[in-house]
């Protein structure tokens, strides 16, 4: 197959839809359809789970195409005006060129590590542990602040996994995430992505919940103690120095005792933990297994894809730089001084350009987003989009 795949992975660091969609339904017939790569048959048992190839880290590249060159140029420029870090990877594998812009240490990937957590539960659904019908039981443990709706819901109420799925993917939605996860266990989870995904390039992903408790214990080590209500408690809080007052009330200390001493402080702090991090390299080499249809057969492959072609977030990121009407099946992440977008771009030929963009240390989040509509827009003069 002569189809051109490339991967631009984008990272910055600092603080169409369509309704849902049925498990049952053919993603195949979409309006754009995603004509995979054949891959190696899966061979093996792993958490019951099928074995998938699972390739090491891609060896460096001596050459440099002009595409990578001119680029490299205009998002260095694009750098420069943001406050903060921006790192790019693009590659195209099959040619086998690639452009590494500032990726030689750790990203945070924020919520597109939601995109590992929907392929594992996918391939527990083709390996018979469940289907994508089964329900699960909303529980007040469940509840974490973020996106989505399912928060706002009554424990007791049930959730095809389908749902959480598309909710978790289209919404952010961080409670759908955390049930999910507790579904198949984070230690299971990690293990999963490790042995029938990628062996490297991922840190371990936990849950959002988790997240909340690794990051206010940077603050005071008796954060590890609260509740998820507690947490939510704090971060109904729109202004960083309201949630640190709210979290010293629960805590019961004064400010004397703060090991860090602001909200963007103590998440600056988790980051270097290093959970729910890597490289952009490795981001990018899961989209294109997934892509190629290396870790989940055709059928949901092509359904997951749809489901991120269908998100109900990051309007204002590289979806506002592209020309109208470009095919971008994505996901988006965000926290606190940090924002992220990885997806699959089409250009009018059908030919896949695989995106994902994080942000970091920047002052507000416009910036970022700004900085991502402009890498939009360099795509679109770079290659014949929609």
């Amino acid at each position: 197959m002569t189809q051109l795949l490339l991967l631009l992975i984008v990272f910055f660091s600092a603080s169409s839809c369509q309704g849902p969609l049925s498990a049952g339904h053919d993603y195949k017939d979409t309006a754009v359809a995603i004509q995979l790569v054949s891959g190696n048959e899966p061979e093996g048992l792993c958490l019951e789970v099928p074995a998938v190839a699972v390739s090491a880290a891609p060896a460096p590249e001596g050459h440099e195409p002009a595409w990578a060159a001119r680029l490299r140029e205009q998002i260095a420029r694009i750098d420069s005006r943001m406050p903060g870090s921006l790192a790019v990877y693009v590659k195209d594998p099959e040619e086998g060129h690639s452009l590494s812009y500032n990726t030689g240490e750790d990203r945070y990937f924020a919520s597109t590590t939601k995109i590992p957590v929907a392929i594992a539960i996918l391939q527990r659904v083709e390996a018979g542990e469940f289907t994508l019908d089964h329900k699960l039981v909303l529980k007040e443990s469940d509840f974490v602040d973020g996106n989505g709706d399912i928060l706002w819901q009554r424990p007791g109420k049930q959730y095809s996994i389908s749902t959480l799925l598309e909710k978790m993917i289209q919404d952010s939605d961080n409670c759908a995430t955390d049930m999910l996860i507790r579904l198949i266990g984070q230690d299971d989870l990690n293990e999963q992505i490790r042995l029938n995904m990628i062996s490297w390039g991922f840190n371990p992903i936990t849950t959002i919940l988790q997240v909340r408790h690794d990051a206010f214990s940077e603050i005071h080590e008796n954060a590890a103690g609260l509740s998820n209500m507690d947490i939510l408690n704090v971060n109904r809080n729109r202004a960083y120095s309201d949630r640190l007052s709210r979290l010293l009330y629960l805590l019961a200390i004064e400010e004397t005792q703060l090991k860090a001493t602001s909200i963007e402080e103590a998440f600056e702090r988790y980051y270097l933990r290093g959970f729910n991090s890597g490289r952009l390299e490795a981001m990018g080499h899961l989209l294109e297994r997934l892509y190629r249809g290396e870790l989940l057969d055709e059928a949901h492959t092509s359904y997951l894809i749809h489901v991120m072609q269908n998100i109900r977030t990051g309007d204002r990121r590289i979806k506002a730089g592209l020309p109208k009407g470009s095919f971008w099946a994505h996901k988006t992440g965000t926290q606190v001084r940090t924002a992220a977008n990885a997806g699959i771009l089409l250009t009018k030929d059908q030919k896949p350009l695989i995106v994902v963009v994080n942000a970091r240390s920047f002052n507000q989040l416009s910036q970022a987003e700004n900085a991502m509509r402009e890498i939009g827009k360099l795509l679109g003069e770079t290659f014949p989009l929609n």
